[in-house]
């Protein structure tokens, strides 16, 4: 049976280093502004719960990608949000230049309220 691995483990093992600062800001980020979401690695990936999982970092070869649940429900007067899924989109950061705080708080915002029913 495998060992249930922490996020600061994921991050060890499974973040390229010049990823490292990106995603400690999302961290950093998702601690601030979603204090009580329960943050842990499920599917292979650190995600965000509150009452179901409503957000994840998935580290790349090319970037980070930080995905809502249901981020098609979103609106997007930022026009930052990316993908093809029938529920998820995501916002990819290659460094902290890419972390858009005004944004990913106006998303986070809708997550949150999607989240809470």
């Amino acid at each position: 049976m495998s060992k249930i691995m922490t996020v600061d483990e994921f991050i060890e093992a499974r973040v390229l280093p010049e990823f490292h600062e990106v995603v400690a800001r999302i961290r950093r980020f998702m601690s601030e502004e979603a204090p009580n979401a329960k943050e842990y690695v499920a599917y292979g990936i650190p995600v965000y719960k509150g009452r179901k999982i409503f957000a994840v970092i998935s580290p790349a070869k090319k970037d980070i990608t930080f995905s809502f649940t249901h981020g098609r429900e979103f609106e997007d007067k930022y026009g930052l949000l990316k993908g093809v899924g029938k529920l998820a989109k995501h916002v990819k950061m290659k460094s902290l230049n890419d972390f858009n705080e005004e944004a990913l708080r106006y998303y986070l915002k809708q997550a949150m309220a999607i989240d809470a029913g």
